[in-house]
């Protein structure tokens, strides 16, 4: 009975942290689906491919997402013409960099901007070195639709259509309603990230977790594997990798961190649905070898 209420308090402590951030989270997600327009990012993308891929890093914070709805977002963009490099680094970086999660990374490490910095850092890095190794090997679109080059072609040669926009009134009800369904699309995922932390803390002894953090890449490797299955969102994963701090280092801390928001369960079935097979191996398989290089060198600078 007394490790039942242990779980519980630890589990119960996780979401009423994790929820006020989840929901400021949604509601600008909202504004942002019902108020800026892809095509108007489009409009602004540099031309040159590694400046559209430093655009693509930096996005996120003008154009926050959770990892939950950020795999559609990417599609449209590229449907819209915006470079694959650019769009893939946007998808990893959209659900780090924005200002609520570094935010709520600031409150779950005990006001610690250096776990932001290293947070928003690392993510930046990873993203950059992903998206332009992806634009070298994937020159052609990935999407699943096999005449998607041509459909993007036919519409960037054709002048854009006249934007119908809504009066503000009923906009601001879709971005109520977008804020309301993603609040539930992403609780569930909340619910069980915190449920299998606080169950892990409480019944798999310390001394076995310590055992498997002694070695970096076991450590690091450890937490990304943590992370995908899991599949929590972005705005409220800082609390659930705060409370392994006793037992994990900062440099897989940062893998949990990093890895977690661009590779989950959740994702990868989107991705899956979205782009080619082939491509979305050949992702994971970068931003694992990317953010495990990461960690280590962060778990080496930090000590």
């Amino acid at each position: 009975m007394k490790t039942f209420l242990q779980m519980n308090t630890i589990f119960l402590s996780m979401i009423m942290e994790a929820i006020p951030f989840v929901l400021l989270g949604v509601l600008i997600s909202g504004f942002i689906q019902s108020f800026i327009t892809e095509r108007w990012i489009a409009r602004i993308m540099p031309r040159n491919r590694f400046l559209a891929s430093l655009f693509g890093c930096s996005a996120g914070i003008l154009f926050p997402s959770c990892e939950c709805g950020i795999v559609p977002i990417t599609r449209r963009l590229l449907n819209k013409g915006v470079p694959l490099n650019a769009g893939i680094a946007f998808m990893l970086t959209g659900p780090i960099v924005n200002p609520i999660v570094l935010f709520s990374t600031f409150i779950a490490f005990g006001n610690d901007w250096r776990v932001v910095a290293i947070r928003a850092g690392m993510a930046f890095v990873v993203a950059l070195v992903v998206s332009m190794s992806i634009a070298l090997l994937f020159p052609v679109l990935p999407l699943k639709m096999a005449d998607s080059e041509q459909q993007i072609a036919a519409a960037l040669e054709q002048p854009a259509a006249p934007v119908n926009r809504k009066p503000v009134i009923p906009r601001l009800g879709s971005v109520l309603m977008h804020a309301i369904e993603e609040f539930f699309s992403v609780g569930k995922y909340l619910v069980l990230g915190a449920f299998i932390a606080a169950c892990m803390q409480t019944f798999i002894p310390t001394s076995s977790l310590l055992s498997l953090g002694s070695n970096p890449v076991m450590a690091s490797l450890v937490m990304m594997g943590l992370a995908f299955t899991m599949s929590l969102c972005s705005e409220a994963d800082a609390f659930i990798a705060s409370s392994f701090r006793s037992t994990f280092s900062m440099g897989a801390l940062s893998a949990f961190l990093v890895f977690g928001p661009m590779i989950d369960i959740k994702n990868t079935l989107m991705l899956l649905g979205s782009f080619r097979g082939k491509f979305v191996v050949v992702l994971i398989a970068l931003v694992t070898v990317t953010t495990l290089i990461g960690s280590l060198i962060v778990g080496r600078l930090v000590g």
